[in-house]
C-alpha cells in the first residue's frame, strides 16, 4: 500500500491546490486555496471560464465592482473543488485586512453569502484569516455566526493558544516557512525529520490541545518534504500539495503514528492565558514568527494586487 493511502488512515488528507484535475488524482477530503494558488491557476486557460463568469457577475453589482468580482473569483474555485471533494474548501480573505477586524468579517460575510446563494451550506466553508491580533478577534465574532474558520500564517504557540481560546475551528501551522527561516538564520541545509524545527512547533501546538481538551484542530501546512509530512502522521489533518501527494502516492511502505492524542494527554503541560498585551509580546519575542506572519501577509497581499490588474484588464 502506498504511503498516502496509510497516512489517510491516520490523518485528514487536504488538497492544497486551487487546480483541479490535481485534486481528483489523489482523492482528498478537502481542499485549501490562497491568493497565490488562485493566481497561478487564474492564469491557466483552462480556468478562464470562472474568471469570465465571476467579471459579468461583478459589473451587474453597480458598485465596487472590482471587490466583488474578486470574492466572486474566489468564490467560483471554490465551488469547482467542493464537486470534487466530499468536505469543505477554505477561502481565504483578503490579506491587506489583516489588522481589520470590521473588513474581515465584512468579507467573509460576503464570501458564505456568495457561497450559499450557490446553494453551498456555510459547514462546507472555512474562511481564512491571517493569525493576527485582529484576525483572531474576527474569528471569534464569525464563529458564533456560524461561520468556521481556518487561522492561517501561524507560526508560534501563542497564536494557536489565541485561536483555540476564540473556538477558532482550525489552525495551519507552516511547517515549511519554519524550516526556510531557521535553515537561513541557523546556517543549515537541513535536519533530521524529528528535529525539524516546523515540526517540532506543531508537535508541540498538537500536546497543548490535546491536554488541554480544546476542539480547535490542526492541519500542519507549507511542507518542503514528504519526511516532515511523515514526521507528523496522526495530525488532525495535513494540507499537502500535488508534487508531494505524488511522492507519497508512489513511496510504498508503512507509516507509523507519531502524535498521538492520548499520549498527549499524559504529558506534563502548563495552560497559557494570553490576553492582547501577552500575545503581541510574545509574538514579539518570537523573531521567526514575526518574520514570517509579516512576510506572508506581504506575500498574499502582492498576489492580490497582481490578480486585480489581470482582472482590471478584462474588465
Amino acid at each position: 500500500m502506498s504511503k498516502l493511502e496509510e497516512l489517510k488512515k491516520l490523518t485528514t488528507i487536504v488538497a492544497d491546490t486551487g487546480e483541479f484535475e490535481e485534486i481528483k488524482k489523489y482523492l482528498p477530503t478537502d481542499a485549501t486555496t490562497n491568493p497565490s494558488l488562485i493566481l497561478a491557476a487564474s492564469t491557466k486557460p483552462e480556468y478562464q471560464f470562472l474568471i469570465e463568469e465571476a467579471i459579468q457577475w461583478g459589473k451587474k453589482q453597480g458598485k465596487n465592482t472590482l471587490e466583488q468580482i474578486l470574492h466572486k473569483v474566489f468564490v467560483n474555485f471554490g465551488i469547482e473543488i467542493l464537486k470534487i471533494v466530499p468536505g469543505r474548501v477554505s477561502t481565504e480573505v483578503d490579506a491587506r485586512l489583516s489588522f481589520d477586524i470590521e473588513g474581515s468579517v465584512s468579507t467573509a460575510r460576503h464570501l458564505i453569502a456568495l457561497y450559499e446563494a450557490a446553494g453551498i451550506d456555510r459547514k462546507r466553508i472555512l474562511i481564512k484569516l491571517a493569525t493576527t491580533w485582529e484576525g483572531i478577534k474576527a474569528a471569534e465574532i464569525l464563529e458564533k455566526e456560524g461561520i468556521h474558520c481556518n487561522m492561517t500564517l501561524l507560526f508560534s504557540m501563542a497564536q494557536a493558544v489565541c485561536c483555540a481560546n476564540v473556538k477558532a475551528t482550525l489552525i495551519s501551522p507552516f511547517v515549511g516557512r519554519i524550516l526556510d527561516w531557521y535553515k537561513k538564520s541557523e546556517g543549515k541545509e537541513s535536519y533530521p525529520p524529528a528535529e525539524d524545527p516546523g515540526v517540532i512547533s506543531v508537535t508541540q501546538i498538537y500536546n497543548y490541545y490535546k491536554k488541554m481538551g480544546h476542539k480547535t484542530q490542526i492541519m500542519g501546512a507549507s511542507f518542503r518534504n514528504a519526511e516532515e509530512i511523515l514526521e507528523l502522521a496522526g495530525c488532525d489533518l495535513l494540507t499537502i500539495s500535488p508534487k508531494l501527494l505524488e511522492e507519497l502516492q508512489k513511496a510504498e511502505g508503512s507509516v507509523p503514528r507519531k502524535l498521538d492524542p492520548e499520549v498527549a494527554k499524559k504529558a506534563t503541560i502548563e495552560p497559557i492565558h494570553p490576553d492582547e498585551k501577552t500575545f503581541r509580546w510574545m509574538l514579539n519575542e518570537n523573531p521567526m514568527a514575526t518574520d514570517k506572519l509579516s512576510e506572508g501577509i506581504r506575500t498574499f497581499a502582492k498576489d492580490i494586487v497582481k490578480l486585480e490588474k489581470l482582472i482590471q484588464q478584462r474588465v
